[in-house]
């Protein structure tokens, strides 16, 4: 059996990977974090030194980075993926970046006959562990979005075929905006509904069944007991870090000032995420901790 390539095991890259050795798959991994690289090694990964030994061990390569840069350097660094890729190679990439970096690695792997589509993700670490995520995937053709999905429907079960390359990335832009938007309004809603003498579960009740329902509410409301086995239940560990939607709010407002779209409230959220991620109370925290940075506000 072939081998499929797979960078970055993070937060949601380690479940998505995992998800493909349950379905059969053969992977060659690598990640800068060694620890995790071990462990994959002993559940029957091949491992790279580098992300140019994948491609050269493989034409099937998903990548879970955190930003540009490191999409730029595991792609076109020194040793990275474009020094070895074999022509007719399939580069997915889930990471979040900006639409320029995403046309630009693609413009570049074209050069090389090979292709990379961007697949950027929604669903969580939860999504990742369940396969249950969304694949917004910008794959240029039917023929590479099928070659894709089949890859993809491993570990998740919404493949959106969203057309040209790049589009992916755009749709994940805006679902992140608003769901940065939606958790400081959840967050600064419970807050006031609690201070007001209500009770946390109550109110999370009648918003969940009225007008105010949200996923930033129903599934993942950041008052700690309101719903159990996520983030905020357990101190906020693990999720979806504050620094993380600081930097997923930055592209919005990039790609706001690139077009001259109006985003007012992106812009708010974005500066509130900014401080947290600056603050060492708050920068390792899951994005549902800003509950706790408006709670300590009140006076």
């Amino acid at each position: 059996m072939s081998l499929t390539g797979f960078i970055g095991l993070g937060n949601m890259g380690g479940h998505m990977a995992r998800n493909l050795l349950k379905n059969g798959k053969k992977l060659i991994v690598y990640d800068v974090n060694k620890t995790v690289v071990e462990q994959f090694k002993a559940e029957g990964c091949q491992v790279a030194t580098h992300p140019a030994d994948i491609a050269a061990a493989s034409k099937e390569i998903v990548t879970v980075l955190p930003s540009s840069p490191h999409v730029k350097a595991v792609y076109q660094g020194d040793n990275g993926i474009f020094k070895t890729i074999q022509p007719g190679t399939l580069c997915m990439d889930s990471s979040t970046i900006d639409q320029i970096v995403t046309l630009e690695v693609a413009q570049a792997a074209a050069l090389l006959k090979a292709e990379y589509i961007d697949a950027p993700i929604s669903g969580g670490v939860t999504g990742a562990q369940q396969a249950t995520l969304t694949f917004m995937v910008g794959a240029g053709n039917d023929a590479t979005f099928a070659r894709a999905e089949a890859v993809l429907s491993l570990m998740g079960k919404n493949i959106v075929n969203l057309g040209a390359v790049g589009n992916g990335t755009a749709a994940k832009i805006c679902n992140n905006m608003l769901l940065g938007i939606q958790m400081v309004a959840v967050a600064e809603t419970m807050n006031l509904g609690i201070s007001m003498g209500l009770d946390a579960k109550a109110l999370a009740g009648i918003i969940n069944t009225s007008s105010g329902r949200c996923w930033s509410s129903d599934t993942y409301n950041p008052v700690p007991g309101v719903i159990p086995n996520i983030p905020c239940a357990k101190g906020y560990a693990g999720g979806f870090g504050t620094s993380l939607m600081a930097k997923d709010l930055s592209l919005a407002q990039n790609a706001s000032t690139n077009t001259q779209a109006p985003t007012p409230m992106g812009s708010l959220a974005h500066q509130i995420y900014r401080i947290l991620a600056r603050d060492p109370t708050y920068q390792a925290k899951d994005f549902g901790v800003v509950y706790q940075f408006l709670k300590k506000q009140n006076v």
